[in-house]
């Protein structure tokens, strides 16, 4: 059985209208969700919407693409730790790690978690650009500065989420992070599949229909 508290209820599309993250907001109320993951402009209105509830502000950073420099990626974490963030998610610079530029990864992800003043984070590594060692230089240096949670994918990119990702991931980390498996999860079975591999945390948009709340 799926705790709703396995989800971060998603709403990342560039379009998504106040009303359309409100609803959200109220879903996130009304079934006890996690976290509500929004974009930053998003976030001040999120955190009012939420007010006076256990359901956390969640503001990606660096999203989708992660080709942002490091300094505008730490100003875009103070923005919403500022506006009321509980959790950051951010998305590595993928060239960098794929250049194997190790220490720039690291010192970029150290920046961010400093940013947080304490909020977890959670390191997007959009694992389907990646191949198998990338995924695990990544985990590691995700871990070496303190990072809460690894984190699979955007869901922009070429694919999301996959079991044998969330399972490496796993391996890798140990019970020392946590693993959020995001991307493409739109129903029950696939939910499952992913916290059976090892994911403790699903970000998703589908989440009414995967818990079967309606």
């Amino acid at each position: 059985m799926l705790s709703p508290k396995l989800f971060d209820h998603t709403i990342l599309k560039a379009d998504a209208a106040e009303a359309d993250v409100r609803k959200i907001c109220d879903e996130a109320k009304e079934y006890d969700f996690m976290s509500v993951c929004v974009n930053s402009y998003y976030t001040a209105f999120v955190a009012q919407q939420l007010k006076d509830t256990d359901v956390k502000v969640c503001s990606v950073i660096g999203f989708p693409l992660g080709q942002m420099s490091t300094a505008a990626k730490v100003a875009e974490t103070k923005d919403v730790v500022a506006n009321g963030a509980d959790e950051v998610d951010m998305v590595i610079n993928v060239a960098a790690l794929k250049d194997q530029k190790y220490d720039f990864v690291r010192e970029e992800i150290a920046a961010v978690k400093e940013a947080c003043q304490g909020r977890l984070l959670k390191v997007i590594l959009e694992t389907c650009l990646l191949t198998k060692e990338e995924i695990v230089k990544a985990c590691e240096l995700a871990e070496a500065v303190g990072a809460d949670y690894v984190k699979t994918s955007t869901g922009f990119s070429t694919g999301g989420a996959t079991t044998q990702d969330v399972a490496l991931m796993r391996a890798t980390v140990g019970d020392r992070l946590g693993v959020k498996a995001s991307g493409g999860i739109r129903d029950t079975k696939t939910a499952e599949a992913m916290v059976a591999a090892g994911a403790s945390r699903i970000g998703a948009s589908a989440t009414i229909s995967i818990l079967d709340l309606k």
